[in-house]
């Protein structure tokens, strides 16, 4: 091997060693030389060995770090060289925005580049990366496609969330598609338009026009966004699809110092009162990036309602918005004017923080207040919310958080309710809230005054109602009065919200004084105790009892869903005694002995109302009153109720047996069943019947009155005793025997008659005998009367028909005729008898004086017999 031969292998093995050795050094010397380019503070970090592949270097990962804070990482580089162009592949790429901010200030020597400088230098290129991410924005992650040409640059971005397609060609960049999906859009943003760049990149496009359609889920129909612009100004205009107004109408001018809106319009056509504003906007030296932006502005609110019009404006800066350290002061001042309310704010703060994770402080004097028509008949006269030291934040809202209002309603009364307390990084359902509350009104038509206070606590996702302290001093409606009534808590009530374990009890006491009644009945001092327990405040739960000193226990349950509250109340067997108190002194009546049990199932809802079905059970009452008793009393009432209307005996009538009543005229093994519906309906209707009584050694029958009534009701008499009656009624003037029988149709609803055409008549023989001292007294006063009732001293009557009206005012028409054999003087002499009776029956009941009446009739309407026929 000759020596020149051996120098030429030397040297290129020592280049193959030298290869080698850069190669296995990549990592360390090429991001040294690449830091030369890189902005200060910057670095490229290589991770694993690159290798030759396939005519392109393929590097494992690759990281940029601005300071500690990762900027990129890239995954799976590879750079080579194809078809005279550079080809540069990456599996995945990763962007924290959040490292922006670390970068250092770029601070340019020299004349700056052009843009078509910038072009020229560019070579041929294609960029292919699978999956690009900029963090936070993860969702709009996708593949990035970047041809390079010194003439044109495309740009194809595909993902779920976001597509692109532009071109730069020159300075004209043309906007084929830019769509954008996002939950609160029904439908994908779907942007197009041109863009003219300036000669230097370093400012606004000079000119453009961008078109957009969007639909959003809170506005009705589709919007349009329109933005032009010519070098240093331009107009942004937003219409709704069928409209020609613009919804916002945006102009601007723009130089290398500032950004100008002014005379901006807004409205907002949605709202039950259209509602309208400007806006002015500047940012100045914007140039400069955004640290070192001035922002100011100034937005307002016109409305026009409930006395009159009203101006809220809204004014920020001057002022700057940063990535580390914003301080944006503002200041909203002015009044709002709705169709039914006005609201009044006067409220001073600071826009401070981070950017990405502002602050908004209220300074001394933050005050917002609310007058007008709440709810239909609620009138505020008042709500204040003092805000002073409020700060609101991503974390939370901090500081006092206090409320007061004062209210009437026209129909209730007045009330005046206050909260107070402090919020510690307050969401709901993270965080801390404890508050207090107290209040005080009245109830004009109950003439009642109440009270309310209590304290609470929200803690992350646990409320607690700690403390519950409310009522009335009385309760007046109608004939109830019931004294000192109040709500306080058994138990804590607590919601915990937590979705994965949801939970929520409490626990209820309901006291009352002693109610009276108008009627002189009363009712002891009562307590209602009941707890719920369930899932939240719509799903539970509850259960409890209700006492009023000896009446009761009755025990209630039942569970609210959220849009009906059910329920079931049962009354266990108790003496009918405890009830004595219900009944007035007035009455003299006392309960002697009985049984009572009911049980009930009820239910409400805001459409449905009230319903309610059940059964109440008497079983051996006894009553006692000074002139009757009643005994034997056994009572059952099936009933339903719905729709305000009451169903009695839906399975089975309603049942009343009366084993006695003891009165002037005895009353036994009485009888009565009702069923059907009240208010009755021709469809649905009321049906009493089976009425049943022993009376004077005979019965009374009613086989069944039915209402509406088309048809009178038979009340039948059979045997009924006339001895039995006299000598109930005990008139001295004279004495009766014998029975008789009789049917009196009854109306109800009858616009005149309660009793038409009835009758009544002898059943057998009958006897009639005046009184000696009544007889001879009317012979001494009247002598043509003496002559004739001689006649009626003592009479057999064989033959007695009268037919009997009562109308609706208790007048009684009764015509009758009378036959019948008259002894006297020991002669026997045919009698007939025919006469015509008017009295107010009702006043009859009242006064019961049958002897005394039958006197004055006798001797007004006595005549001498008009055939006599002596008998043997």
């Amino acid at each position: 091997m000759t020596r020149g031969l051996r120098r030429t292998l030397a040297a290129l093995l020592a280049l193959i060693l030298l290869l080698l050795g850069l190669l296995l050094t990549l990592t360390q010397w090429l991001p040294r030389l690449v830091g030369i380019w890189l902005p200060e503070n910057t670095r490229v970090e290589l991770h694993g060995t690159p290798r030759w592949q396939q005519g392109a270097l393929h590097f494992p990962a690759v990281r940029y770090l601005a300071g500690e804070c990762e900027l990129a990482k890239v995954s799976d580089a590879a750079l080579g060289w194809q078809h005279k162009r550079w080809q540069l592949n990456a599996e995945d790429v990763q962007l924290n925005s959040d490292c922006l901010q670390s970068l250092p200030r770029n601070e340019t020597n020299g004349t700056p580049r052009s843009l078509a400088e910038w072009q020229k230098m560019l070579p041929g290129a294609d960029v292919h990366l699978q999956t690009v991410t900029i963090l936070p924005f993860q969702q709009y992650a996708g593949r990035f496609d970047l041809t390079l040409d010194k003439d044109v640059q495309q740009l194809h971005y595909q993902g779920d969330n976001l597509k692109v397609d532009a071109r730069l060609q020159g300075q004209q960049m043309h906007i084929a598609q830019l769509q954008l999906t996002h939950p609160l859009l029904p439908q994908p943003l779907n942007l197009q338009g041109d863009v003219t760049l300036p000669t230097f990149a370093d400012g606004l496009p000079v000119a453009g026009q961008l078109h957009a359609a969007v639909n959003l889920l809170q506005w009705p129909q589709p919007l349009a966004f329109t933005l032009n612009w010519q070098q240093q100004q331009g107009m942004l205009v937003v219409n709704q699809q069928g409209d020609d107004h613009p919804l916002l109408q945006l102009p601007w001018q723009g130089d290398d110092r500032q950004i100008r809106i002014t005379q901006g319009q807004w409205r907002w056509p949605q709202a039950e009162q259209p509602l309208s504003g400007g806006v002015t906007l500047t940012l100045e030296n914007w140039q400069q990036g955004l640290e070192n932006t001035q922002v100011s502005g100034r937005f307002n609110l016109l409305t026009q309602g409930r006395g009159g019009k009203g101006n809220l404006v809204l004014s920020i800066g001057p002022g700057k918005l940063s990535l580390t350290e914003s301080a944006l002061p503002f200041q909203l001042t002015g009044e709002s004017k709705f169709a039914d309310l006005q609201l009044y704010g006067s409220m001073p703060g600071l826009l401070h923080g981070m950017l990405t994770d502002p602050q908004l402080s209220l300074k001394q004097g933050a005050l917002l207040r609310l007058r007008g028509r709440l709810l239909s008949t609620l009138e505020v006269d008042e709500a204040r919310w003092p805000l002073a030291g409020v700060t609101v934040a991503t974390r939370g809202i901090n500081g006092r958080l206090q409320a007061i209002l004062k209210a009437h309603d026209p129909n209730f009364g007045r009330f005046t309710l206050h909260l107070d307390g402090r919020a510690t990084d307050f969401w709901p359902d993270s965080g801390v809230w404890n508050w207090r509350y107290w209040g005080e009104g009245v109830i004009e038509p109950l003439a009642a005054k109440w009270d309310v206070k209590g304290t609470g606590s929200w803690r992350d996702t646990l409320i607690t109602l700690s403390t519950l302290d409310t009522g009335f001093d009385q309760l007046a409606y109608g004939m109830v009065q019931v004294a000192k009534p109040r709500l306080t808590l058994s138990a804590p009530v607590r919601w915990q919200r937590d979705p994965q374990h949801p939970a929520f009890n409490g626990g209820f006491t309901l006291k009352s004084g002693q109610t009276q009644f108008s009627y002189g009945g009363w009712l002891p001092p009562s307590e209602l105790n009941f707890a719920a327990k369930g899932s939240d405040p719509s799903q539970f739960i509850w259960r409890g009892q209700l006492m009023a000193e000896d009446i009761g226990p009755v025990r209630v349950h039942g569970r609210w869903d959220g849009e009906r509250l059910r329920g079931e109340a049962w009354w266990p067997a108790q003496s009918l005694t405890v009830f004595q108190p219900l009944l007035s002194s007035d009455l003299k009546m006392r309960i002697q002995s009985g049984e009572l049990r009911a049980q009930v199932a009820f239910s409400a809802a805001s459409e449905q109302g009230f319903e309610a079905g059940g059964h109440w059970t008497v079983k051996e009452g006894s009553l006692w009153m000074p002139d009757s008793e009643i005994n034997g009393i056994d009572f059952s009432l099936p009933f339903r109720l719905k729709d305000h209307q009451w169903q009695l005996g839906r399975r089975g009538p309603v049942s009343l047996r009366i084993a006695e009543v003891k009165n002037q005229f005895s009353l036994q093994n009485i009888t009565a069943d009702l069923q059907g519906h009240y208010p009755w309906r021709e469809r649905q209707p009321l049906t009493l019947s089976n009425v049943n009584l022993d009376l004077l050694g005979g019965h009374v029958s009613m086989p069944e009155l039915r209402m509406p009534q088309h048809q009178p009701a038979r009340v039948s008499l059979k045997e009924i005793n006339l001895s039995k009656l006299v000598t109930a009624i005990k008139p001295k003037q004279f004495a009766m025997s014998g029975k008789v029988n009789g049917e009196l149709p009854l109306w109800v609803n009858n616009p005149h008659w309660l009793v038409e055409k009835g009758w009544i008549a002898n059943s057998g023989p009958l006897t009639f005998r005046l009184d000696k001292d009544m007889a001879d007294a009317i012979v001494s006063n009247n002598f043509a009367a003496g002559a004739a009732l001689d006649w009626l001293r003592y009479m057999e009557i064989s033959r007695s028909w009268a037919t009997i009206d009562l109308d609706n005012l208790g007048n009684l028409t009764m015509q009758s005729e009378v036959k019948g054999t008259s002894q006297f003087s020991n002669r026997r002499q045919s009698v007939n008898l025919n006469y015509r009776h008017q009295e107010n029956l009702f006043q009859l009941w009242r006064s019961l004086r049958f002897g005394d009446n039958l006197q004055s009739w006798v001797e007004q309407n006595a005549t001498l017999p008009s055939k006599k026929d002596p008998q043997p």
